[in-house]
Protein backbone atom coordinates (compact mmCIF):
# COMPACT_ATOMS: atom_id res chain seq x y z
CA UNK A 1 0.00 0.00 0.00
CA UNK A 2 1.26 3.11 -1.08
CA UNK A 3 1.15 5.59 1.97
CA UNK A 4 0.34 8.89 -0.72
CA UNK A 5 -2.68 6.76 -2.50
CA UNK A 6 -4.02 6.29 0.91
CA UNK A 7 -3.85 10.02 2.17
CA UNK A 8 -5.57 11.44 -0.57
CA UNK A 9 -8.22 8.30 -0.42
CA UNK A 10 -8.89 9.66 3.27
CA UNK A 11 -8.89 13.28 2.20
CA UNK A 12 -12.08 12.21 -0.78
CA UNK A 13 -13.65 10.42 1.87
CA UNK A 14 -13.75 13.32 4.48
CA UNK A 15 -14.45 16.38 1.54
CA UNK A 16 -17.01 14.02 -0.60
CA UNK A 17 -15.41 15.62 -3.61
CA UNK A 18 -12.09 15.81 -5.55
CA UNK A 19 -12.28 19.94 -5.59
CA UNK A 20 -12.13 19.35 -1.56
CA UNK A 21 -9.93 17.02 -1.14
CA UNK A 22 -7.67 19.15 -3.70
CA UNK A 23 -8.02 21.71 -1.56
CA UNK A 24 -7.38 19.71 1.72
CA UNK A 25 -3.74 18.25 0.23
CA UNK A 26 -2.59 21.42 -1.87
CA UNK A 27 -2.67 19.52 -4.93
CA UNK A 28 -4.78 19.76 -8.10
CA UNK A 29 -8.46 17.55 -9.06
CA UNK A 30 -6.44 15.67 -11.33
CA UNK A 31 -3.87 14.35 -8.97
CA UNK A 32 -6.69 13.27 -6.88
CA UNK A 33 -8.20 11.80 -9.79
CA UNK A 34 -5.50 9.61 -10.69
CA UNK A 35 -3.83 8.42 -6.99
CA UNK A 36 -7.45 7.68 -6.63
CA UNK A 37 -7.43 5.04 -9.64
CA UNK A 38 -4.02 3.86 -8.79
CA UNK A 39 -5.47 2.83 -5.62
CA UNK A 40 -8.85 1.64 -7.08
CA UNK A 41 -6.28 -0.77 -9.35
CA UNK A 42 -3.99 -2.11 -6.74
CA UNK A 43 -6.59 -3.32 -4.34
CA UNK A 44 -8.62 -4.32 -7.72
CA UNK A 45 -11.65 -2.73 -5.91
CA UNK A 46 -13.98 0.51 -6.61
CA UNK A 47 -13.64 2.19 -3.59
CA UNK A 48 -16.15 4.85 -4.19
CA UNK A 49 -19.61 5.62 -5.81
CA UNK A 50 -19.42 8.77 -8.16
CA UNK A 51 -23.21 10.48 -7.49
CA UNK A 52 -24.64 13.96 -7.95
CA UNK A 53 -23.56 15.15 -4.50
CA UNK A 54 -20.11 13.97 -4.91
CA UNK A 55 -18.28 10.57 -4.08
CA UNK A 56 -19.68 8.04 -1.74
CA UNK A 57 -17.59 4.89 -0.16
CA UNK A 58 -19.05 2.02 -0.84
CA UNK A 59 -18.59 -1.21 1.48
CA UNK A 60 -15.19 -1.59 0.29
CA UNK A 61 -13.99 1.89 0.34
CA UNK A 62 -15.28 1.95 4.03
CA UNK A 63 -13.27 -1.38 4.60
CA UNK A 64 -10.52 0.26 3.52
CA UNK A 65 -11.13 3.90 5.23
CA UNK A 66 -10.50 2.00 8.50
CA UNK A 67 -7.48 0.43 7.23
CA UNK A 68 -6.29 3.61 6.16
CA UNK A 69 -7.22 5.66 9.08
CA UNK A 70 -4.64 3.11 11.02
CA UNK A 71 -1.80 3.87 8.99
CA UNK A 72 -2.60 8.02 8.85
CA UNK A 73 -2.71 7.60 13.19
CA UNK A 74 0.69 5.52 12.64
CA UNK A 75 2.63 8.10 10.54
CA UNK A 76 0.93 10.77 12.38
CA UNK A 77 2.63 9.20 15.59
CA UNK A 78 5.98 9.12 13.70
CA UNK A 79 6.09 12.83 12.74
CA UNK A 80 5.28 13.15 16.57
CA UNK A 81 7.95 11.44 17.79
CA UNK A 82 10.68 12.71 15.69
CA UNK A 83 9.43 16.06 16.33
CA UNK A 84 9.57 15.52 19.83
CA UNK A 85 12.84 14.82 20.07
CA UNK A 86 13.67 17.69 18.20
CA UNK A 87 16.04 20.36 19.87
CA UNK A 88 16.15 23.07 16.97
CA UNK A 89 14.70 25.97 17.33
CA UNK A 90 13.44 26.39 13.67
CA UNK A 91 11.26 25.21 11.48
CA UNK A 92 7.33 24.86 11.20
CA UNK A 93 5.06 24.95 13.82
CA UNK A 94 1.43 24.83 12.90
CA UNK A 95 -0.92 27.07 15.59
CA UNK A 96 -5.04 26.83 15.55
CA UNK A 97 -6.89 29.54 17.32
CA UNK A 98 -10.27 31.87 16.44
CA UNK A 99 -10.00 35.32 15.06
CA UNK A 100 -10.59 37.22 18.43
CA UNK A 101 -8.32 35.36 20.31
CA UNK A 102 -5.69 36.01 17.46
CA UNK A 103 -6.37 39.69 17.30
CA UNK A 104 -5.57 40.09 20.88
CA UNK A 105 -3.50 37.82 22.59
CA UNK A 106 -1.38 35.20 19.88
CA UNK A 107 -0.29 37.86 17.13
CA UNK A 108 1.41 39.94 20.00
CA UNK A 109 2.85 36.96 21.10
CA UNK A 110 4.12 35.75 18.08
CA UNK A 111 5.71 38.97 17.61
CA UNK A 112 7.67 38.29 21.06
CA UNK A 113 8.54 34.87 19.60
CA UNK A 114 10.00 36.20 15.90
CA UNK A 115 11.92 38.69 17.73
CA UNK A 116 13.77 35.82 19.36
CA UNK A 117 13.54 32.75 17.15
CA UNK A 118 13.04 34.22 14.00
CA UNK A 119 13.87 30.86 12.14
CA UNK A 120 10.43 29.57 14.00
CA UNK A 121 7.44 30.03 10.67
CA UNK A 122 4.04 29.99 12.02
CA UNK A 123 1.67 28.43 10.24
CA UNK A 124 -1.75 30.14 11.79
CA UNK A 125 -4.79 28.91 11.47
CA UNK A 126 -8.22 30.98 12.31
CA UNK A 127 -11.13 29.28 12.58
CA UNK A 128 -14.35 28.17 15.31
CA UNK A 129 -13.58 24.81 14.18
CA UNK A 130 -11.68 22.65 17.02
CA UNK A 131 -9.04 21.47 15.19
CA UNK A 132 -7.76 17.96 15.20
CA UNK A 133 -4.34 17.96 17.03
CA UNK A 134 -3.91 13.65 16.80
CA UNK A 135 -4.52 14.21 12.68
CA UNK A 136 -1.72 17.09 12.46
CA UNK A 137 -4.07 19.51 11.56
CA UNK A 138 -2.05 21.76 14.10
CA UNK A 139 0.65 21.10 16.72
CA UNK A 140 -0.70 23.80 19.46
CA UNK A 141 -4.38 24.79 19.81
CA UNK A 142 -5.80 28.31 22.12
CA UNK A 143 -9.52 27.13 22.77
CA UNK A 144 -11.95 27.18 25.16
CA UNK A 145 -12.30 24.11 25.24
CA UNK A 146 -10.23 21.82 27.54
CA UNK A 147 -9.68 18.72 26.14
CA UNK A 148 -10.85 15.41 27.04
CA UNK A 149 -8.06 13.15 24.84
CA UNK A 150 -5.55 11.41 27.32
CA UNK A 151 -2.71 11.87 23.75
CA UNK A 152 -3.43 15.92 24.53
CA UNK A 153 -2.28 17.98 27.24
CA UNK A 154 -3.68 21.60 28.24
CA UNK A 155 -2.80 24.73 30.00
CA UNK A 156 -5.18 27.04 31.32
CA UNK A 157 -4.49 30.22 30.24
CA UNK A 158 -7.02 32.87 31.32
CA UNK A 159 -10.52 33.34 32.42
CA UNK A 160 -12.83 35.77 30.66
CA UNK A 161 -15.57 37.45 30.32
CA UNK A 162 -18.62 38.32 28.01
CA UNK A 163 -21.47 40.94 28.22
CA UNK A 164 -24.27 42.68 26.28
CA UNK A 165 -23.31 45.21 24.29
CA UNK A 166 -24.58 48.11 21.64
CA UNK A 167 -23.28 51.21 20.17
CA UNK A 168 -24.68 54.67 21.59
CA UNK A 169 -27.16 55.18 18.24
CA UNK A 170 -28.74 51.83 18.66
CA UNK A 171 -29.88 52.81 22.09
CA UNK A 172 -30.63 56.07 21.46
CA UNK A 173 -33.11 55.03 18.90
CA UNK A 174 -34.06 51.92 20.10
CA UNK A 175 -33.88 52.65 24.24
CA UNK A 176 -31.96 49.73 27.20
CA UNK A 177 -34.00 46.43 26.84
CA UNK A 178 -35.77 45.27 30.45
CA UNK A 179 -34.21 42.56 32.03
CA UNK A 180 -36.87 39.49 31.93
CA UNK A 181 -38.46 40.26 28.66
CA UNK A 182 -36.74 37.94 26.44
CA UNK A 183 -35.50 41.23 24.93
CA UNK A 184 -38.81 42.09 23.41
CA UNK A 185 -39.01 44.59 20.37
CA UNK A 186 -34.81 44.70 20.50
CA UNK A 187 -32.53 43.09 17.60
CA UNK A 188 -29.73 40.73 18.08
CA UNK A 189 -26.57 39.82 16.39
CA UNK A 190 -25.47 35.73 17.35
CA UNK A 191 -23.23 32.98 16.53
CA UNK A 192 -24.30 30.78 14.40
CA UNK A 193 -25.84 27.39 15.90
CA UNK A 194 -22.98 25.58 15.29
CA UNK A 195 -20.42 27.84 16.40
CA UNK A 196 -22.66 28.45 20.16
CA UNK A 197 -25.86 26.24 20.22
CA UNK A 198 -26.76 28.48 23.69
CA UNK A 199 -27.04 31.81 21.86
CA UNK A 200 -30.24 30.01 19.81
CA UNK A 201 -31.92 29.96 23.70
CA UNK A 202 -29.85 32.94 25.61
CA UNK A 203 -27.23 35.81 25.46
CA UNK A 204 -25.59 36.46 28.81
CA UNK A 205 -28.51 34.50 30.67
CA UNK A 206 -31.19 36.65 28.90
CA UNK A 207 -34.05 34.20 26.92
CA UNK A 208 -34.10 35.93 23.44
CA UNK A 209 -37.50 34.36 22.58
CA UNK A 210 -38.94 37.81 22.07
CA UNK A 211 -35.60 39.15 20.13
CA UNK A 212 -35.20 39.18 16.31
CA UNK A 213 -32.14 38.12 14.72
CA UNK A 214 -30.53 40.63 12.49
CA UNK A 215 -27.17 38.52 11.50
CA UNK A 216 -25.81 35.45 12.84
CA UNK A 217 -22.26 34.96 12.45
CA UNK A 218 -19.65 32.35 12.73
CA UNK A 219 -16.38 34.48 13.86
CA UNK A 220 -15.83 36.42 17.20
CA UNK A 221 -14.26 39.51 14.64
CA UNK A 222 -17.88 39.39 12.78
CA UNK A 223 -20.15 39.31 15.98
CA UNK A 224 -17.89 42.50 17.35
CA UNK A 225 -18.41 44.36 13.66
CA UNK A 226 -22.14 43.36 13.39
CA UNK A 227 -22.66 44.91 16.62
CA UNK A 228 -20.65 47.85 15.93
CA UNK A 229 -22.71 48.33 12.60
CA UNK A 230 -25.82 49.12 14.66
CA UNK A 231 -27.13 45.93 13.15
CA UNK A 232 -28.18 44.75 17.02
CA UNK A 233 -27.02 43.80 21.12
CA UNK A 234 -24.05 41.35 21.17
CA UNK A 235 -22.53 39.29 23.47
CA UNK A 236 -19.13 40.72 23.20
CA UNK A 237 -15.92 39.63 25.32
CA UNK A 238 -15.48 42.29 27.93
CA UNK A 239 -11.80 42.70 27.10
CA UNK A 240 -12.61 43.80 23.55
CA UNK A 241 -15.56 45.87 23.81
CA UNK A 242 -14.70 48.08 26.97
CA UNK A 243 -12.09 49.26 24.75
CA UNK A 244 -14.38 50.17 22.22
CA UNK A 245 -16.02 53.96 22.37
CA UNK A 246 -18.94 53.32 19.89
CA UNK A 247 -19.88 50.54 22.40
CA UNK A 248 -22.03 50.75 26.00
CA UNK A 249 -22.42 47.65 27.97
CA UNK A 250 -26.12 46.82 28.84
CA UNK A 251 -26.56 45.26 32.13
CA UNK A 252 -23.00 45.36 33.41
CA UNK A 253 -24.28 43.05 36.44
CA UNK A 254 -24.85 40.29 33.59
CA UNK A 255 -22.06 38.44 32.23
CA UNK A 256 -20.91 34.83 30.46
CA UNK A 257 -17.49 33.50 31.83
CA UNK A 258 -15.63 31.54 29.99
CA UNK A 259 -11.46 29.76 29.83
CA UNK A 260 -9.17 29.32 27.28
CA UNK A 261 -6.43 26.68 27.36
CA UNK A 262 -3.21 25.99 25.55
CA UNK A 263 -3.57 22.61 23.98
CA UNK A 264 -0.85 20.28 22.31
CA UNK A 265 -0.14 16.78 21.75
CA UNK A 266 2.04 15.00 24.84
CA UNK A 267 4.31 13.96 22.12
CA UNK A 268 5.38 17.60 21.25
CA UNK A 269 6.04 18.80 24.93
CA UNK A 270 10.12 17.59 24.07
CA UNK A 271 10.06 19.89 20.58
CA UNK A 272 12.32 22.73 21.17
CA UNK A 273 10.42 24.86 18.73
CA UNK A 274 6.99 23.92 19.69
CA UNK A 275 8.24 24.54 23.66
CA UNK A 276 9.06 27.90 22.56
CA UNK A 277 5.63 28.70 20.70
CA UNK A 278 3.83 27.79 24.17
CA UNK A 279 5.75 29.74 26.39
CA UNK A 280 5.31 32.55 24.11
CA UNK A 281 1.94 32.17 24.29
CA UNK A 282 1.61 31.54 27.94
CA UNK A 283 3.48 34.67 28.60
CA UNK A 284 0.78 36.98 26.73
CA UNK A 285 -1.24 35.74 29.82
CA UNK A 286 -0.09 37.31 32.43
CA UNK A 287 -2.55 38.12 34.69
CA UNK A 288 -5.20 35.14 34.96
Amino acid sequence: MDWDHARIFLALCRAGTLRGAAAQLGVDQATVGRRLAAMESSLNARLFLRTPDGYVPTPAGETAQRSAELMEQAAHQLQREMQGIDNRLSGVVRLATTDTMATHFVIDAMHRLHKKHPDIRIVLSVDTHVSSLTRREADLAVRTVKPTSPDLISRHLARRTAGLYATRSYLKQRGEPQPGTGLADHDIVVYHASVAPRHAEKICGEPVHNARVAMEVNTGLMLLEATRADLGIGELPTHMADADPRLIRIWPEREHSYDMYLVMHSDLNRSARVRAVADAIIESFPGK
